[in-house]
């Protein structure tokens, strides 16, 4: 028989961490070092750096994720990759717990965040906050906006300028709008997987709209731009992310059904971490030889 699980004023740590997905910190954590390599200043201590990168682990993605688990309940129940370490499917008595620790982790935290960074640094955490809020929290809803969903999806690019905002670098704007082209395409192609369980929910996304096989396209499309930006600053980069995502979106369109982006899933989840480690390795030598000083 099924046991409900105690409504509780709180929920224990592990049950946060389910909810914040630890496996797509990377997204969040990954991308502020890797705007940090691009500034030429690897090794700062500035305090303003250092407590965002704390921030941007559970707490970021509390926001990120437990927002959009407490808005999505419908779907996930239907989502045979939810509950586990794609993402949590929450019990009747979570939803106010989980919006109170929310709350709780982020709040106090944006407002530290606030007196120790620029004005221009917290403008730019602030906005990527607020599109996450804004695509699972009504009355925007962003996620059953077609198109403007994956648009949204520009917030995961944003911490990237965050190192150059604080510490008075030149903001990299060519690996930022790759990045942000990397992440429209990539929310699209992930959406491909949960055509059959939003169609069920009434939700629309792009993935609906488009259908599986135009879905691909649409991701190909994104990824092939991205490259295409980060093709000045890296060669090896674009070429990696062209090959694996690129791969990837023509693997689905070859075969376009949820069930070939569900087994391609793991393959997406991983691309930040292979382009990443790419591009990182090549960073890693430059400082190393003492010949990168950041754009």
């Amino acid at each position: 028989m099924h046991t409900r699980r105690p409504t509780s004023a709180l929920l224990p740590l592990t049950r946060l961490l389910v909810v914040s997905r630890p496996a797509l910190w990377v997204n969040t954590v990954g991308t502020l070092v890797t705007g940090l390599w691009l500034t030429g200043r690897l090794y700062s201590l500035d305090a303003g750096l250092v407590a965002l990168l704390l921030y941007l682990t559970l707490p970021f993605n509390l926001l990120i994720y437990g927002l959009n688990d407490l808005c999505d309940r419908e779907e996930d129940a239907r989502s045979s990759r939810k509950g586990g370490w794609q993402g949590a499917r929450l019990t009747p008595g979570e939803g106010g717990p989980l919006l109170r620790a929310t709350l709780a982790w982020n709040l106090p935290a944006l407002g530290l965040l606030a007196a120790l960074l620029p004005p221009a640094a917290t403008a730019a955490l602030l906005l990527s906050a607020g599109l996450f809020a804004a695509y699972s929290l009504p009355p925007l809803r962003l996620k059953g906006r077609p198109f403007l969903d994956g648009l949204s999806n520009v917030a995961y690019a944003l911490p990237l300028a965050l190192p150059a905002l604080t510490l008075g670098a030149p903001v990299p704007w060519g690996p930022l709008l790759a990045l942000m082209s990397y992440s429209v395409g990539k929310h699209a192609f992930d959406a491909a997987q949960d055509i059959p369980a939003d169609r069920l929910a009434g939700t629309r996304t792009v993935a609906t709209t488009l259908g599986t096989r135009g879905t691909a396209l649409y991701a190909l499309g994104w990824f092939t731009l991205a490259g295409a930006l980060l093709w000045p600053v890296s060669r090896l980069s674009a070429l990696a992310l062209w090959g694996v995502c690129g791969g990837m979106a023509l693997a689905l369109a070859r075969r376009p059904s949820p069930e070939q982006a569900a087994r391609l899933y793991p393959l997406s989840i991983v691309t930040p971490w292979i382009v990443g480690t790419v591009a990182g390795v090549g960073l890693v030598y430059l400082l190393a030889r003492g010949e990168w000083r950041g754009l």
